[in-house]
């Protein structure tokens, strides 16, 4: 088949979403389909452009190219799902999330101006129109599954992908703490920081940049944090992987987040993870007392599961290992065979 992966991409901006569509194009061609990845550059802000962005979308013709037709279109997060294309299956990753659980909170883009109310209705009517025209729709967690079904009414099956290609694997249980992502306000690094300041005797490490990173290096310096946390920046695919190998556990505690890889990465380094009840999309696979250690969303609670883990390197492991057993289940085959089900 002729497949074209459809991705919007923030120049500059390389994270999960990008990761997963150029994977995907990867997997299509192993398996001897011949798939590309097609990209328009995407500014969400101010809140009007988010509109004139998804028409971009909707004037690209997908339907051939050189002549030839193009079988399928497969769309992944806002705004690539607004494409037409008579056989079109939508990979959700997420809507444009400011429009709506996001809205009217400090991650959210649309003040209480008529214009603002306004664009935000109209990014809710595109989406239930570009969505509801899908053949199949899947969605990367229950999460997106149950945000979609609340919003639009449309139903999408769960289908979670695999985390990047790293050469995991787990050398030792070290007295050190791995954060890992984009550095933003709703990864909420500060919660971990918090937590380190009365965490004795472990050492924490924050892999990842972003936007927020000064106001984190801040609240590190005013904590007193200078030789307990250090700022890794963005890593390559090697150094992440020996991150991995040798942490104790891994923090990943977004707030209500879409689905998250970085899970997934850490038990398949055999590491537990320590997240909060209001993550969302991790809670789908991280276990309390199973595969990590699930607290309140409070920097003494999360202080208190590190130093857990920590006293209990047996328990750290074999949480870690059954974490393991569960990220290998999820596959690349099964995600295609069912991508290709029309």
């Amino acid at each position: 088949m002729r497949i074209a992966v459809c991705a919007p991409q923030a120049p500059f901006l390389h994270g999960g979403a990008e990761i997963v569509a150029e994977r995907l194009v990867e997997e299509l061609r192993r398996r001897e389909h011949e798939a590309d990845l097609v990209t328009i550059p995407y500014k969400w802000y101010p809140g009007t452009r988010v509109l004139s962005q998804a028409l971009l979308w909707r004037l690209v013709d997908l339907t051939e190219s050189d002549g030839r037709p193009i079988d399928l279109a497969i769309a992944t997060k806002f705004p690539s799902y607004v494409v037409r294309h008579p056989t079109k299956v939508v990979w959700l990753l997420h809507q444009f999330r400011q429009a709506y659980e996001l809205d009217r909170t400090e991650l959210g883009q649309f003040g209480e101006e008529p214009v603002d109310r306004a664009t935000r209705r109209a990014v809710h009517r595109l989406d239930r129109a570009t969505l509801g025209e899908a053949r199949r729709v899947f969605a990367t967690s229950r999460n997106v599954a149950e945000r979609l079904q609340r919003s639009t009414g449309i139903e999408a099956d769960v289908l979670p992908h695999p985390p990047q290609d790293l050469d995991y694997r787990c050398e030792a249980y070290e007295e050190f703490v791995l954060s890992v992502g984009r550095l933003d306000r709703a990864k909420r690094v500060d919660l971990l920081l918090e937590a380190a300041a009365t965490a004795n005797g472990l050492r924490f490490v924050i892999a990842g940049d972003g936007p927020d990173r000064e106001r984190l290096e801040s609240i590190a310096a005013g904590l007193g944090l200078d030789g307990r946390v250090s700022f890794a920046g963005r890593v390559d695919a090697g150094e992440l992987a020996d991150l991995y190998a040798r942490c104790l556990a891994v923090f990943y505690a977004p707030v209500d987040e879409d689905f998250g890889m970085v899970p997934y990465e850490a038990f398949l380094a055999h590491k537990p993870v320590i997240t909060t009840r209001d993550a969302g999309g991790p809670l789908e696979v991280v276990e309390d007392g199973q595969t990590g250690l699930v607290c309140e969303a409070d920097p003494r609670a999360i202080a208190d599961a590190c130093a857990w883990l920590a006293m209990h390197p047996d328990q750290a492991r074999n949480f870690g290992r059954a974490g393991g057993e569960r990220a290998q289940r999820v596959t690349w085959d099964a995600a295609i065979d069912r991508l290709l089900e029309l």
